[in-house]
């Protein structure tokens, strides 16, 4: 079974918000569906293990350009590389942070690639249809993830509507290992699951900030990945916590201050392989008890 935040759970949220302050706003809360976070324990063992390598597997599932596809490879291939983790702040230095969650150190490696651009189920995707999608490459196990990835045409079940993104385990047996799944929200609805990169569909109309690789739809995507993929190797809803900081001084409706690319304007907070710029989310540190940015 996915676990997926319902509109009921939204509204449980807004009156029963354990976080940031009594002051967080209903807009705030939207926004925290951004991220999209899921509870409920996977039947992954990923935490648990001792295994600390995980086989990252991609479904893209309708049609993504080749750069479209390399800046989030390059992502994931940042995530524990020497090489991106001697500049600063990096993507690899955001990741370390999941060393302190139960399970420890883990290694993200890059596995198979899957490309589905004749939309075999069509465009319109039902929940159930996900788990499948993900079986579409064999192997795996334990300490796997196979993450589904939607194009901007295709639309998925609770898509905009309460959710960017969710998480699962690919079978009901400990070693079928996990799925994830984010869609590309750039026509569907940017101002919700693509936010700060577009103004968000509540609070106040602040201007949006500049995407890094200068794609709202992907750039997006990398805020929703990244937090679906800690939340899946820690169990814990360790970015939620956090939803809507990039920054310090962060607050409802404001990404904090982040670092801008005097070139582009575009705004970032860690540095990934091929000179590639990312933004990614807080992390909340079990150590000091705090949201955790990079800058």
């Amino acid at each position: 079974m996915a676990y997926t935040y319902r509109l009921a759970a939204l509204l449980v949220l807004i009156s029963a918000t354990v976080g940031f302050s009594s002051a967080v706003s209903v807009e705030h809360q939207l926004l925290k569906l951004n991220a999209t976070l899921f509870k409920g324990n996977i039947s992954l063992n990923i935490s648990n293990s001792v295994q600390k390598n995980i086989n990252l597997n991609i479904v893209w599932y309708g049609k993504f350009t080749p750069i479209q596809r390399t800046v989030i490879v390059d992502f994931i291939r940042s995530l524990n590389s020497a090489a991106a983790a001697a500049k600063d702040p990096s993507v690899a230095s955001w990741w370390k942070t999941t060393e302190k969650y139960k399970g420890g150190a883990s290694t993200i490696v890059l596995g198979k690639q899957l490309l589905l651009e004749d939309y075999p189920l069509g465009k319109s995707l039902k929940s159930p249809h996900l788990r499948p999608l993900s079986g579409k490459l064999k192997g795996g196990g334990v300490g796997s993830i196979t993450a589904v990835l939607t194009a901007k045409d295709v639309t998925v079940e609770g898509f905009c509507m309460n959710r960017c993104g969710t998480h699962g385990s690919k079978s009901s047996t400990v070693d079928g290992g996990a799925y994830l799944w984010v869609g590309n929200s750039e026509e569907q609805c940017p101002g919700y699951c693509a936010w700060p990169f577009h103004q968000p569909l509540y609070g106040p109309q602040t201007p949006p900030l500049i995407a890094p690789n200068g794609d709202v739809g992907v750039d997006g995507m990398i805020i929703n990945l990244a937090t679906l993929l800690v939340n899946t190797v820690t169990n814990q809803e360790a970015v939620s916590t956090c939803t809507g900081m990039f920054g310090s001084g962060a607050y409802p409706g404001y990404p904090g201050r982040v670092l801008v690319d005097k070139t582009t304007g575009a705004s970032y907070n860690a540095l990934g392989l091929a000179g590639r710029k990312y933004l990614l989310p807080a992390m909340w540190d079990p150590q000091t008890s705090k949201c955790k940015t990079l800058v």
